[in-house]
C-alpha cells in the first residue's frame, strides 16, 4: 500500500512539473523582441561546428570543425537565401603539417582568432602550438621547438602553454592575446606589421588622385566664369559710348540753351 502511495506522488509531482509554467527569479529581466534562427546546420553541411566568427570585412562566416579538425567558410545567410554553400578553407585531417591551406593538418584545435587583414591565428589544442592561415599557407608562430605543456615564456617559438588556450586578437597593439587557462595566466604575442596592417591605395595613386580632382576642379571653374561673365561685367565698351552722345543729340532742349554734349559736338566739328 505504501509503495503504491508513493508511486502515486512521485506520478502527480510529474505531472505537476509538465503543466506548470516555469517561475521567474523576481532578479530576472526577460526583455522581449528577440529572435532565435538556425543558421548553419551541421547535420545538412556535414560539419561539426565548434565555434564560429564572422571575419571583419567579410561576407563569409569562418566556422571551425574541432572533431574533424578543418576551418570552413560559409555564406552569411541572407533572408530568402536558399541552402548554404559550405567551402573547406584549411584542414586535411588529424596531423600536424604546414604549408598550403588545403593540405596542411591540423589537430584538434579549439579556439582562432581573426585580425583586420584576414589572417586565422588557430590555437591547435592537440599539437601544443599556434598556428597562422595566411593567403601564403599555413604556418607555426609559437611553440614550433617545444610540442610538449608548459608556461615558458621568451621567444614565441621557444614558449610553451597548456592545452586549454583561447585566443584574441588586440587590433590596437596588433597583438595576439593567449588566455592560458591550464596555467592561470594571460600572455600575449607581439604579432608582426604585416599581419596587422590593411592594404591602402599608394602615395603615387592618392597623388594622382589628389592632381587629377584639382585638374577637375579648375576646368569647372573656368567653365562657369565663361557662362557668368556677361551677368557679372555687363558690355561697356566702345560702340555704347559711341551711341551715347549722338542719342543726347537727338533729345530737344526745352531751355533753348546749348546742351554741354552740342558744345561739345560742336567743336569737334570745328576741329575737323
Amino acid at each position: 500500500m505504501a509503495l503504491r502511495f508513493q508511486s502515486s506522488a512521485v506520478a502527480l509531482f510529474v505531472f505537476l512539473l509538465s503543466v506548470a509554467p516555469p517561475r521567474v527569479s523576481a532578479d530576472v529581466v526577460l526583455e522581449d523582441g528577440y529572435t532565435f534562427t538556425t543558421v548553419i546546420d551541421g547535420h545538412k553541411l556535414g560539419v561539426n561546428p565548434y565555434a564560429v566568427l564572422a571575419p571583419p570585412g567579410s561576407s563569409d562566416l569562418l566556422v571551425l570543425d574541432s572533431s574533424g579538425s578543418a576551418f570552413y567558410a560559409v555564406p552569411f545567410p541572407t533572408p530568402g537565401s536558399q541552402e548554404s554553400v559550405i567551402k573547406r578553407l584549411s584542414g586535411n585531417g588529424d596531423g600536424y603539417s604546414d604549408g598550403e591551406s588545403g593540405s596542411a593538418r591540423f589537430k584538434k584545435p579549439r579556439s582562432f582568432a581573426v585580425s583586420p587583414k584576414g589572417n586565422v591565428f588557430v590555437a591547435d589544442k592537440g599539437n601544443n602550438v599556434i598556428r597562422k592561415i595566411s593567403a601564403s599557407g599555413v604556418s607555426t608562430i609559437a611553440g614550433g621547438y617545444s610540442v610538449k605543456p608548459g608556461r615558458e615564456d621568451g621567444p614565441a617559438q621557444n614558449a610553451t602553454f597548456s592545452p586549454d588556450i583561447e585566443l584574441a586578437f588586440a587590433a590596437d597593439q596588433c597583438a595576439l592575446l593567449v588566455s592560458d587557462r591550464g596555467n592561470q595566466l594571460v600572455r600575449l604575442i607581439n604579432l608582426k606589421p604585416e599581419d596587422c596592417a590593411r592594404s591602402y591605395p599608394s602615395k603615387f595613386g592618392a597623388a594622382s588622385i589628389w592632381i587629377l580632382g584639382l585638374g577637375l576642379s579648375c576646368v569647372f571653374g573656368i567653365v562657369v566664369g565663361f557662362v557668368m561673365r556677361p551677368y557679372i561685367f555687363p558690355n561697356t565698351g566702345g560702340l555704347e559710348a559711341a551711341r551715347l552722345p549722338r542719342d543726347m543729340e537727338a533729345l530737344p532742349n526745352h531751355s533753348g540753351e546749348a546742351s554741354s554734349t552740342d558744345t561739345l559736338l560742336r567743336r569737334q566739328r570745328l576741329n575737323c
